[in-house]
C-alpha cells in the first residue's frame, strides 16, 4: 500500500494549521538624554575705543621770555615753544578769552610736557612717565570733569623728580584707585568735542552713542535703586579698624545677579584695582558715579549704556574679601556718598 503522498499532504496541512509567530521587530537604538546646555551669559559689547599705548616723548623746555609777533594766538606760541597754552596762560595772568597784544613780552615756563595723542588717557600717561595721575593733576590744576584734548600739552614732573623716588614712592605711583579711574580713564577727545561739552551742572550723561536719557528726581539727582538684595556686613564710614567705608558691602550668594542701581553709561569693566575684584563704575550725569566692586563675572564693557535694573555683572568673592558679597559706592563727583541715604528704606 502506498501511503508516501497522502502523508505528506497530512503534514503540510498540520503545518498551515499551526499558529504562526510574529517577526521580531528590529532593535530600535535607545533614544540620546539630551544633556543640559550650559547657561552662558551674554557676550558684552565691543568698547567705544580701545586705550592705545602712549609714546613717551615729552620735551623738555626751558623757561624763557617770548615777544609776540603778528599772527600770534596762544596755540601757536604753545607750539613754538614747547610749553602748555594753560600754563602760559596762567603764568602770565591771561584772563579767557586770553586775549594777546604784538609787541608783548610772555614769561614762558619750563618744564616736561607731554602732547596728548587720541586714545590716551590720563592713567595711561601717567603710567608711561612713572608717576602718578593725582600728580599730573596737581602740576596742571585739571579740574572736573577732567576732559582730556588731543593736541593738549601736560606738564609731567621733571626726570630729576621721577629718578629720585623711592620703591614704596613708584609702587603708590601705579596703584590705582575709584578716584583715578573716574577722573583719569577717560580717551582724550578732539578739541571741538571738549568744547562743546556741557556744563558742570546739567544733568545730562555722559557723551557716548546711542545715549540714553538718564532719570533723575526733583533735584536733578539720579533715582537709584538697590543693585543687590542681601544683609548689609558694612555700613559707609569710619570703621574700628582705623579704616574708612566709601560704600556699603552687601551679602550674596555666588553668581547672584548684580543690577545698574540707575541709567547711566559704563565708564569702566575691569579688575585693575586689585583690592576691588570684578569692578564696574556706571556714569549717570551731572557728576554722579556708582561703583560694583568684587563681581566673580562683568557683563558689560566700556561705553554701553544700561537702563536701570540691567543684569552687570554676576556677585563674587574677587578682591580682597572671603565671602561673596557687593561693595556698592554712590559718588557725587569724587565725593563718596552714603548709600543709606540716596536708596529706599529696604532692599
Amino acid at each position: 500500500m502506498r501511503t508516501g503522498a497522502p502523508f505528506f499532504l497530512l503534514l503540510l496541512l498540520l503545518a498551515a494549521c499551526a499558529p504562526q509567530r510574529p517577526p521580531i521587530p528590529p532593535r530600535q537604538p535607545a533614544p540620546a538624554i539630551a544633556k543640559p546646555r550650559p547657561v552662558v551669559p551674554p557676550a558684552a559689547p565691543k568698547p567705544v575705543w580701545v586705550a592705545k599705548p602712549v609714546i613717551a616723548d615729552a620735551v623738555e623746555v626751558p623757561d624763557q621770555r617770548y615777544r609776540v609777533v603778528a599772527g600770534d594766538t596762544l596755540r601757536r606760541i604753545s607750539d613754538k615753544t614747547g610749553a602748555s597754552s594753560e600754563a602760559i596762560a596762567r603764568t602770565n595772568n591771561l584772563a579767557s578769552p586770553f586775549l594777546i597784544k604784538v609787541g608783548q613780552t610772555l614769561t614762558i615756563p619750563g618744564g616736561r610736557y607731554h602732547r596728548v595723542r587720541g586714545g590716551e588717557s590720563g592713567i595711561a600717561i601717567a603710567r608711561a612717565y612713572q608717576t602718578s595721575w593725582a600728580e599730573i593733576v596737581h602740576l596742571n590744576l585739571l579740574e572736573d570733569p577732567y576732559v582730556l584734548r588731543t593736541g593738549q600739552k601736560l606738564r609731567l614732573p621733571s626726570s630729576q623728580q621721577v629718578a629720585a623716588m623711592t620703591l614704596e614712592e613708584r609702587a603708590r605711583a601705579f596703584s590705582l584707585n575709584i578716584d583715578d579711574l573716574i577722573t583719569g580713564g577717560e580717551p582724550a577727545v578732539e578739541a571741538e568735542v571738549a568744547a562743546a561739552q556741557p556744563p558742570r551742572t546739567t544733568p545730562a550723561a555722559p557723551v557716548a552713542p546711542n545715549q540714553p536719557v538718564i532719570a533723575a528726581d526733583i533735584s536733578g539727582r539720579p533715582s537709584f535703586v538697590w543693585p543687590l538684595k542681601g544683609k548689609l556686613l558694612s555700613r559707609f564710614g569710619p570703621k574700628m579698624s582705623g579704616r574708612y567705608n566709601d560704600g556699603v558691602n552687601i551679602a550674596a550668594s555666588a553668581g547672584a545677579p548684580i543690577r545698574a542701581a540707575a541709567d547711566g553709561i559704563v565708564a569702566y569693566s575691569g579688575d585693575e584695582i586689585a583690592g576691588f575684584g570684578g569692578l564696574v563704575l556706571i556714569k549717570h550725569g551731572d557728576g554722579w558715579v556708582t561703583a560694583y566692586a568684587h563681581a566673580e563675572a562683568l557683563l558689560v564693557a566700556r561705553g554701553q549704556p544700561v537702563k536701570k535694573g540691567d543684569v552687570i555683572a554676576y556677585a563674587g568673592e574677587t578682591g580682597s574679601v572671603d565671602e561673596p558679597q557687593l561693595h556698592f559706592e554712590i559718588r557725587e563727583g569724587r565725593k563718596p556718598v552714603d548709600p543709606l541715604k540716596l536708596l529706599p528704606p529696604t532692599a
